[in-house]
């Protein structure tokens, strides 16, 4: 045989088996796959947790306040038992997921600075800074009357202490260290994910706590014909204005999770 049908053959062969042979590698190390277990279940988990909050915002409350009071009386139960179960669970697991997903990215960060003890501290103080922020506008989400009822005076109150908890997330991420190193996926996420936070700790200490009295109020008042209670419309106002900020929360916290990857503008901040 010459050497050109040879040489010819070996390259039929050799692009033959190239052919069949799989043109991908999976990544190598456990550290790899937990951050995509992780990425995944947050991202699965959010889009049911924000896909119900944008549900009751731009459908449910409308739909609901149009029905006929009996009808509204014998959805009302069966619809919200189920959506507030998915509701505030997919909610806590986005959440939980997401922190860890997050400290990781601290850990990360501490390294790069030399001191990998700074990852606890910026997240124990993440925590703190974003639990306090919710205590300052966790009032500000409560019916009520003359000056506090106004929604501008609502949207400021909310709108300052939010802007004020996240310059903070971004001082104390900065660090006092001329080599402290903090990328734009921490920067991001501390903002997004705070945000995210203070949106949990609604879905759970608001919004369940007043659609499950409300469930079981309604519930009674179909089966045995019992009157709603008096406190039942201070419940529906309370809980339409907390799922209102979160709503309107769930905005920005969705641009800055997605800056965190696609869009760096917070990792040359000086110092």
């Amino acid at each position: 045989m010459s050497a050109p049908i040879v040489s010819f053959a070996s390259f039929v062969f050799s692009s033959t088996a190239s052919f069949f042979q799989p043109h991908f590698v999976f990544p190598q190390g456990a550290g790899v796959t937990e951050l995509i277990v992780l990425r995944w279940i947050h991202l699965f988990s959010g889009i049911i947790w924000i896909g119900l909050l944008y549900f009751f915002n731009l459908v449910g409350f409308a739909t609901m306040g149009a029905l006929e009071p009996p009808v509204r009386a014998k959805v009302f139960p069966e619809l919200m038992s189920r959506a507030m179960s998915w509701f505030r669970y997919s909610a806590f697991v986005t959440v939980l997921v997401g922190m860890r997903y997050f400290y990781t990215l601290l850990a990360a960060d501490a390294r790069n600075s030399g001191d990998p003890s700074l990852a606890l501290k910026w997240f124990l103080e993440w925590i703190l800074l974003w639990l306090v922020a919710y205590a300052l506008i966790y009032p500000l989400q409560l019916p009520a009357k003359g000056l506090l009822n106004n929604p501008i005076v609502r949207v400021i109150g909310i709108a300052a202490i939010v802007i004020a908890a996240s310059y903070c997330s971004l001082l104390l991420a900065d660090g006092s260290s001329p080599n402290t190193v903090v990328s734009n996926a921490h920067l991001c996420i501390g903002i997004g994910g705070g945000l995210g936070f203070l949106m949990m700790l609604n879905a759970w200490g608001v919004v369940w706590r007043v659609q499950k009295r409300l469930i079981i109020w309604t519930r009674t008042s179909v089966e045995n014909g019992a009157p709603m209670p008096a406190e039942a419309d201070r419940l529906r106002r309370w809980g339409f204005l907390a799922s209102r900020v979160a709503f309107w929360l769930s905005i920005p916290m969705l641009f800055f999770m997605g800056a965190a990857e696609h869009y760096p503008v917070l990792s040359n901040i000086p110092r």
